[in-house]
């Protein structure tokens, strides 16, 4: 099963509501992922820092091809960019145990 990583930041004074949103998730935005083959997914916090993980049982290529299409998804991140930026750093996998 494929893996996607991501990291990003929450903008300063928004934290409360990050988690908030996360807390209170639209059903049609985990039904979208859930359709894209996304399992297993989860976000970490440290701070304002964020970093996501998930698993792609219909491949990451697909995944995030239909993310990227996906009205829901694209209407909920467009609602996040007044609370987080993405980071274009992607980190890099050095250690797998299988």
């Amino acid at each position: 099963m494929e893996k996607v990583v991501w990291r990003a930041t929450v903008r300063e004074g928004m934290e409360a509501e990050y988690v908030r949103r996360h807390d209170e998730i639209w059903p049609e935005m985990v039904a979208a992922l859930k359709e894209a083959g996304v399992c297993n997914y989860t976000i970490w916090k440290d701070g304002r820092e964020l970093f996501g993980y998930y698993e792609c049982e219909k491949g990451a290529e697909y995944a995030l091809k239909y993310q990227a299409e996906n009205e829901t998804v694209c209407r909920w991140e467009k609602s996040m960019e007044p609370v987080m930026e993405m980071s274009s750093h992607k980190p890099v996998k050095v250690f797998d145990l299988k």
